[in-house]
């Protein structure tokens, strides 16, 4: 008997469970995209950026109320189809939230493009740490904590910022927030890759708010730094 072959064949069907995990949540990813932007449809017809900008706080608290109860249900059901379902209906939810920024996108003579340049960056940087973590392998989850500090000071800096409207706040919040969105898109790859996550539908999760709020924050700058207003 050669005992080198059973290590060999574990590692087959490792990687197999791997390739599988991250092949799911590619393609969950690209199917949550779908309901996000009907969200983004229906908040834009429906008036939500003008109910969100009349009382932010409200809809903050609003926000965060069903944004984590989603959540938590996902994780709830993350090993049966509800799970799925669960995980459209919050992008779908995120898809009516994004309409607020996007409104104000729009008021501008070019926020359909800056809308098309925060989008395709936002492409670009996924796909390019997509390859870059299956080629590499490299292990990240040494950022865990780093990250989840970093999001903590930035969500307490945006809800601050709600009172004082600091414009250099807000310029801070978006270009530390593309930073650090992007370092857990890099640190969620990485665990899927490298098989730290082994559930598709989590998985699949974590990379849409990573992508969903690096989108965010790339577009909340281009509008500072580019945006023209309508005369």
């Amino acid at each position: 008997m050669n005992i080198r072959s059973t290590p060999s064949f574990g590692g087959i069907t490792i990687n197999a469970s791997r390739n599988q995990v991250l092949r799911n949540t590619y393609w969950l990813l690209a199917l949550s995209l779908i309901p996000t932007v009907i969200g983004a449809v229906v908040g834009l017809s429906s008036g939500v950026p003008m109910l969100m900008a009349g009382s932010p706080i409200m809809g903050m608290l609003v926000f965060f109320g069903i944004a984590f109860g989603l959540m938590w249900a996902i994780q709830r059901n993350r090993n049966s189809g509800t799970g799925v379902l669960l995980l459209l209906a919050f992008t779908f939810f995120m898809g009516v939230m994004l309409s607020q920024i996007l409104s104000v996108a729009l008021g501008m003579t070019n926020g359909g493009a800056l809308i098309a340049m925060a989008g395709s960056a936002t492409a670009a940087i996924f796909f390019s740490l997509a390859i870059y973590t299956s080629v590499s392998k490299r292990d990240f989850s040494f950022m865990g904590n780093f990250l989840f500090a970093g999001l903590i000071l930035l969500i307490l800096a945006s809800v601050a910022n709600i009172f004082l409207a600091i414009p250099a706040m807000a310029i801070a919040i978006s270009a530390i927030g593309a930073l650090l969105f992007t370092g857990y898109l890099l640190f969620d790859l990485s665990r899927i890759v490298n098989g730290g996550e082994t559930n598709y539908i989590t998985a699949t999760l974590a990379v849409y708010l990573d992508i969903y709020n690096l989108f965010v924050s790339l577009l909340n700058l281009l509008m500072i730094f580019n945006g023209n207003d309508r005369d």
